[in-house]
């Protein structure tokens, strides 16, 4: 049965608390602050390992101390999500259902980094002699942990799908460009070159590496045909880049100030009656959480409400 919120058990304190504790911390939360800097150290610490592991002279010198510390990061982290998923049933206290808070964070994009994070370890346990060399790779994944601090991808995602038509719209343009500017430059240098443009295909590698004005000088045309093609083909890299990057700064931008718009206009809900419930600051909290606002913002946004309701 769900602890009630309004006189809360030993067990519901312990949960809420460590659902704090494992959270982004406050300022004035020093447990959670400890609690932060412990996992961001030791995911920084994962990775530094396993670019150094992929040394061979020093792979072979501090093996084992590789392995024990990466059994002592899977134990880490595997106690962690275990705590995660107990403790978020906490943050849907109201609800009545404490699985449903663990489902959430179970399928949430932190939970399943969180998953993945952990996955490779227990993969070479049920799946004897998989290569490990991949499984060293997947343990990379580890540093998206650090997104539990920072809300950078999400809001990236976020942004292109607010703008996912113009997004989309310019990735068909490219994709035209892609396979025009490979089907001519196959026909104007396949004789001059027919090992470099023996295909189209192989020419959609250059149009790619050209379009993306990344241009590596490995291929690059003979005829004046092919000149000419590749200095339209170079233009319109260039516009279509320019295209997504202003899509995506300006869709990043607009989510910032919607965020904020959203929150003020709950704020202003929340102090209309000149008080703030407890399920309204929980609700805010939430808000501010997910929209990754600072302190320093949600005080400005309240005193801007609070002079607007005062007139």
């Amino acid at each position: 049965m769900q602890a009630s919120t309004d006189n809360p058990s030993l067990y519901f304190r312990v949960q809420k608390r460590t659902m704090e504790i494992l959270d982004k911390g406050e300022h004035d939360d020093k447990a959670s602050l400890w609690c932060d800097f412990v996992i961001t150290a030791l995911v920084l610490l994962n990775i530094a390992a396993v670019i150094l592991e992929s040394v061979n002279s020093i792979d072979l010198a501090y093996g084992p101390f590789f392995d024990h510390f990466e059994l002592l990061s899977v134990g880490f982290f595997s106690v962690e999500f275990v705590l995660r998923t107990w403790s978020n049933a906490a943050r849907y206290a109201g609800s009545g259902s404490a699985w449903m808070g663990r489902r959430k964070y179970v399928f949430s994009f932190h939970g399943v980094i969180d998953l993945l994070a952990i996955a490779p370890y227990y993969v070479q346990w049920f799946v004897p002699g998989y290569d490990l060399r991949v499984l060293r790779v997947l343990r990379l994944i580890r540093v998206l942990k650090l997104s539990h601090y920072s809300s950078a991808i999400e809001d990236l995602i976020s942004a292109i799908k607010s703008e996912a038509r113009a997004f989309y719209a310019t990735l068909y343009i490219l994709l035209i460009a892609i396979l025009l500017s490979s089907s001519l430059m196959y026909f104007a240098e396949t004789e001059s070159q027919p090992e470099k443009f023996a295909s189209i295909p192989d020419a959609i590698y250059w149009a790619i590496i050209t379009l993306t004005t990344v241009g590596y000088g490995d291929v690059s045309p003979n005829t004046w045909v092919g000149k000419v093609i590749s200095v339209i083909t170079a233009f319109l890299g260039v516009c279509t880049v320019a295209m997504l990057t202003g899509i995506v700064a300006s869709a990043f931008s607009n989510q910032l100030a919607r965020r904020r718009v959203i929150f003020e206009n709950q704020l202003r809900i929340a102090m209309e009656d000149g008080e703030i419930s407890n399920t309204e600051q929980f609700h805010l909290e939430s808000l501010k959480e997910e929209f990754n606002l600072s302190d320093e913002q949600v005080q400005a946004l309240m005193a801007k409400v609070g002079r607007e309701l005062n007139k």
